[in-house]
């Protein structure tokens, strides 16, 4: 077995039920994210609305002994301890055979729903401060993500930079903005993300509007919409390409976070097959220096996935520089807490300096870990 080290680019943590309670600004407190008792079940509201339950984002290893148990359903009393505790997270690091984590919210991914701004940027802030907390007694080991609202982007832009000096160690923003990120009024919120040396992920689930549906629709309208979500991510990583973001700020870092690979090499030769025998698409607009889409993909953007074989063959169409491995812990679709046997497992026939890369080296690189 290979001996490489694990760093998880994307693992979660448990909001705590009073989470909001205790930390949102006073005057947003009756509209804030909070835990309901349904039955047996619990839900999170925020200002009128159900934007997520309990069950998938707490069932980690359960896929493996009692699929059939796996649910939507769920309450607090089943979270493992992991989830809200880091010395406890820290364990179950040690017992996966996990180095470092980067760390993400749960129910806030859905709490990008939100329809009202200011009540989200609120629940973000406290978010922040509990994330940084989270981190603070292995800092070594955790590193935590930041939920940023670019609703109002130079409020985004406040929050980023009080997040960097938090120690926080990047940030996420939303997979389908209200604005799109070839907009102008975007340019100084890169350029702080640039200089802040903070990357921005965009990851799964954290949609601002959603047409047609809800966050409490049926399985089956879940079900429909989860096969396409790279969707998103690539109208993101074009709309940001093809507008000359990263000829701009060359060291910005974008992510896409929990879409796998596969998407991606298709995805970039679409984006130079457009550029090349397509130039009224793009007003015959020209990249310095003969770059291509491409060229900009693999210098700015990095991939995590969880179990991508067929992403992993295609490798270098991508660039094994911009593959980050994570876990997903405490998820359901979790790979703890067989982690190195499921990678092992994937990377078979890559050679062994690539998997070190792949496996956690490169996501070392990216959050300065130790």
């Amino acid at each position: 077995m290979s001996t490489y080290k694990l760093i998880s680019s994307d693992s979660h943590i448990i909001e705590s039920p009073d989470l909001w309670e205790k930390r949102i600004d006073p005057k947003f407190k009756d509209r804030a994210p909070r835990l309901v008792r349904e039955g047996d079940n619990d839900q999170w509201y925020c200002d009128g609305m159900v934007f997520g339950g309990v069950g998938v984002n707490q069932q980690a290893g359960l896929r493996f002994e009692e699929p059939e148990n796996l649910t939507l359903e769920g309450s607090m009393e089943t979270v493992p301890v992991g989830g809200l505790d880091p010395h406890a997270h820290v364990k179950d690091m040690d017992l996966d055979g996990v180095a470092g984590g980067v760390l993400y919210p749960s129910q806030g991914l859905t709490l990008f729903r939100v329809p009202a701004s200011d009540v989200l940027s609120a629940a973000f802030r406290a978010y922040n401060d509990y994330v940084a907390e989270f981190c603070k007694p292995s800092p070594h080991r955790l590193k935590g993500i930041a939920m940023i609202n670019v609703d109002d982007v130079e409020d985004g832009l406040r929050e980023l930079e009080r997040a960097a000096k938090m120690g926080l160690a990047g940030a996420m923003i939303s997979i389908r903005p209200f604005l799109r990120y070839d907009h102008p009024a975007y340019q100084r919120f890169w350029a702080a993300a640039q200089d802040l040396d903070m990357p921005l992920s965009l990851h799964t689930g954290t949609m601002r509007w959603s047409p047609g549906t809800d966050v409490g629709g049926l399985v089956l309208q879940n079900a429909f919409d989860f096969p396409t979500r790279d969707h998103d991510v690539r109208q993101c990583i074009n709309a940001m390409i093809f507008s000359g973001v990263f000829e701009r700020y060359p060291k910005l870092k974008i992510g896409a976070v929990e879409f796998e690979i596969s998407w991606a090499p298709y995805f970039l030769r679409r984006m130079d097959e457009f550029y090349t025998q397509r130039a009224m698409g793009v007003r015959g607009r020209r990249f310095k220096g003969g770059a291509l889409p491409s060229d900009f993909f693999r210098q700015n953007i990095f991939i995590s996935f969880q179990e991508d074989d067929l992403g992993i063959q295609l490798r270098g169409h991508v660039g094994v520089e911009n593959l980050l491995w994570g876990s997903d812990y405490p998820h359901a679709e979790s790979t703890f807490p067989r982690s190195r046997e499921i990678l092992e497992r994937i990377l078979q026939d890559v050679p062994e300096e690539e998997k070190a890369k792949i496996a956690g080296e490169n996501a070392a690189r990216l959050y300065h870990f130790n």
